[in-house]
């Protein structure tokens, strides 16, 4: 089980515990219930990433570890009366090739294929590889058993040069002209980050001539910019693309910076970076691990793994709202535990949702709603992990079906080995 891509470029430190918030935190009736628990065979282990549906109601995702060859997996979960079928889709195999370590969750993309990225594997990077993208695809002949694997192509080896290396926790995503974008933790040439050969990367790669290409839109520098994007990038409806940095954007959190809320515009030379936001390890939160979200308002929802300093407290959550020129940060919830959501929030009509990893009732994260109402937030516990049977230790998100159900995963815990699993909540 890999946390971070043990390589050179690899960051120096994380982080800890502690901070207590003094809130009311009223619990909801739900159903808790486990779909899936994975073994570290053939299905995977350890999930890094959370789950997408596609309009069937059929669940994807990926493994970091486990499969034929140790280096994950891509699967599916089909719903068939009361139970789930689980199906492996892709097992990496690792080397030049190949990627290992999907940490990521799969995206559809416009043509029905599975894409994501995997942390290492591929070329460079002391013979560890420094990552992939990937597309998965049904083969194209008729598949007769619910088992049948998908076929990957490798769209970019990143190589730690310019163009980037390690992506870690966040999801592509496509324009309407059908090109991804991405980030990637490391790399890039940037001077301000120390022997990790850079501080991280937007990315496009544009389908050409039955491949792709890969253009950088941006390089951090580790300075007001940030540095260690972590988290994926959105788009806003005028095409400008938002993201988050995990350090950097000042001389806080033991000088690293405690990261940033970056924009990027599109000028007829490239892409001008705009820091939103620099977090300063005080209340504001520290290490934005997670992207970002807009609601119908264009307002920004995101979260900090913790909440002041390097690594202290259990993160929070935060709104960005714009007021000409600038844009007004807000904190709307603070957690209290050991670490705070490590992934994007989701959003319905007045309410966000999201995981923590090991805030909760017992320290091993859990999966929460904030509503808004009478101008404050209200938290509300979903479920609290014990690290036992239902999981524990969660780094993904949460997705929600039609019906009001959430879905998501753990790194930890279950009844396959503590292994994780996957979870379902209904009301």
């Amino acid at each position: 089980m890999r946390h971070f891509a043990s390589t050179s470029l690899a960051p120096t430190a994380l982080f800890l515990i502690a901070l207590t918030v003094a809130t009311t935190q009223p619990t909801q009736a739900q159903t808790y219930k486990v779909i899936y628990n994975f073994t570290a065979g053939t299905g995977g282990c350890c999930p890094y990433a959370g789950v997408t549906m596609d309009r069937a109601g059929r669940l994807y995702g990926a493994a970091d570890a486990g499969g034929g060859d140790n280096a994950g997996t891509v699967f599916r979960l089909t719903q068939k009366g009361s139970g789930w079928v689980f199906s492996p889709l892709y097992s990496f195999q690792g080397g030049p090739n190949d990627g290992i370590g999907p940490n990521a969750r799969v995206i559809f993309g416009p043509n029905g294929g599975l894409f994501g990225t995997t942390v290492v594997g591929g070329l460079g990077c002391n013979g560890e590889g420094c990552g992939t993208v990937f597309m998965l695809t049904p083969y194209p002949t008729a598949c007769k058993t619910a088992l049948c694997a998908w076929e990957e192509t490798v769209l970019h080896r990143f190589t730690a040069g310019s163009d980037g290396a390690f992506p870690y926790f966040g999801d592509v995503v496509f324009d309407q002209a059908g090109s991804l974008y991405g980030t990637t933790a490391y790399g890039g040439g940037g001077s301000g980050c120390g022997g990790n050969n850079g501080c991280g990367t937007v990315y496009k790669l544009t389908p050409s001539n039955g491949g792709w290409t890969e253009s950088v839109l941006y390089s951090f520098q580790g300075g007001s910019d940030g540095a260690f994007p972590y988290a994926g990038v959105i788009f806003d409806q005028a095409g400008n693309l938002y993201g988050t940095t995990a350090y950097g954007g000042g001389s806080g959190c033991a000088g690293n910076g405690c990261g940033t809320v970056f924009q990027l515009t599109s000028s007829g030379s490239g892409w001008v970076e705009n820091t939103l936001y620099s977090f300063q390890g005080g209340n504001d939160g520290a290490s934005p691990f997670g992207g970002l979200i807009f609601d119908q308002s264009g307002n920004l929802y995101g979260s900090t793994a913790y909440t002041s300093s390097f690594g202290v407290g259990g993160g929070t959550v935060f709104e960005l709202s714009p007021s000409g020129s600038n844009w007004i940060h807000t904190v709307l919830y603070s957690f209290s535990g050991g670490a705070g959501p490590y992934d994007t929030l989701t959003i319905d009509a007045g309410n966000l949702y999201g995981t923590t990893n090991r805030d909760g009732a017992y320290g091993y994260g859990s999966v929460f709603k904030l509503t808004h109402s009478g101008g404050g937030w209200t938290y509300t516990s979903l479920h609290d992990f014990t690290a036992g049977s239902d999981g524990g230790y969660v780094y993904g998100g949460v997705i929600l079906d039609s019906s009001g159900n959430l879905y998501g995963t753990t790194q930890y815990g279950g009844s396959g080995g503590d292994t994780g699993v996957v979870w379902e909540i209904t009301p």
